[in-house]
């Protein structure tokens, strides 16, 4: 009786007792294929020596396989152990390096113009000279009222007299370094905007200088070239009304100053106070203006030039939206002009 291993393939002679374990590799042995006891008795013909009889039924769940001679394959060895999971104190440094190569991008020129820290320290220097000097003058004209029944000490007037005039005078100094200062910042600003937009500025220094420090000049021509920087750098949506608001300001400022400084050589004791109350306008007057210009010079450095301010929203198609509720309607045209059941009369049962 012949048992076959099914892991090694080696046949083994069993005799006539069935075994189920094979002794060279401790396989399962199959099911005995040998002829039973007995049956060389009997009158069936064998089949032809060294294969497996012809006709043969096997037994259910049962197989012919063919085996290679020789000796059994060598075991398969199995997967070593990995070992503990490495683990470390710090971050390991080894490893694939991301490198991403930057794009080439065009070097921005310095700003030679004043620092957004200066610009702010003359604007509210010059806001605080202006509101002192409103406020020597309200001092000055309660002086006058008092005077109009008591006299008063020649030091008092002394100071009530000249205080005033220095106030002007320190006054008159600080809006001119405002102006140059606020100048010197919008050159720098407008070469930087067009040098972003690789385009030279179209006015000249001098132009600049001249249209924003010469009196009765800059009037007109210092709002227009701010107004042509916040078009370069597409801001004048926003800074529009800021900018005219400030001119306007500005405009009477500079009338009622003009009106004072003309008023300020009368003699009478009426013409003086009047001249006084105008004063103290022009001062409150040139303080608005000046505050309003902080908030535009402001409003141009809340965003770099090199990073100009675009808003994308979403806004709905009217076109398409027509075209389809025209398409619904041509379709539900026929469908409504079909009358499904009379006017009037009840439906059918």
């Amino acid at each position: 009786m012949i048992q076959v291993c099914s892991a090694c393939g080696t046949r083994w002679n069993v005799r006539d007792r069935r075994r189920v374990w094979c002794p060279r590799c401790n396989g399962t042995l199959l099911a005995p294929s040998g002829p039973a006891p007995g049956a060389e008795w009997s009158a069936r013909p064998a089949g032809p020596q060294g294969g497996p009889p012809r006709g043969r039924a096997l037994p259910p769940g049962y197989r012919w396989i063919a085996v290679r001679p020789g000796a059994a394959p060598p075991p398969r060895r199995g997967r070593r152990p990995l070992g503990p999971t490495p683990r470390y104190a710090v971050i390991p440094r080894w490893g694939l390096a991301d490198h991403f190569e930057a794009p080439e991008l065009q070097v921005a020129a310095p700003r030679s113009g004043p620092s957004l820290g200066m610009v702010r320290t003359t604007l509210i220097a010059t806001m605080v000279v202006l509101g002192v000097a409103a406020l020597v003058h309200v001092v000055r004209y309660a002086l006058l009222i008092v005077n109009r029944s008591v006299l008063l000490n020649k030091v008092v007037a002394f100071i009530a007299t000249w205080g005033g005039v220095v106030a002007s005078v320190v006054a008159v100094f600080m809006v001119v370094a405002s102006a140059v200062v606020l100048t010197n910042w919008l050159i720098a600003r407008r070469a930087a905007a067009f040098a972003h937009h690789r385009r030279d500025d179209p006015r000249p220094t001098w132009a600049l200088r001249a249209g924003c420090l010469v009196p009765l000049v800059n009037l007109f021509w210092a709002p227009v070239f701010v107004i042509e920087l916040a078009a370069v750098e597409e801001r004048l949506n926003w800074l529009r009304r800021p900018i005219v608001v400030w001119w306007i300001v500005w405009l009477f400022s500079t009338v009622l100053s003009g009106f004072s400084i003309a008023t300020s050589f009368t003699q009478d004791p009426q013409g003086i106070a009047d001249n006084t109350v105008t004063t103290i306008v022009a001062y409150l007057l040139g303080l608005a203006a000046l505050l309003l210009a902080m908030k535009v010079f402001l409003g141009f450095e809340r965003q770099p030039v090199e990073q100009p301010a675009k808003r994308w929203v979403i806004v709905r198609d009217d076109q398409k939206d027509e075209a389809a509720s025209a398409a619904k309607g041509s379709e539900s045209e026929p469908e409504a002009a079909v009358a499904v059941e009379s006017q009037g009369q009840n439906p059918a049962a």
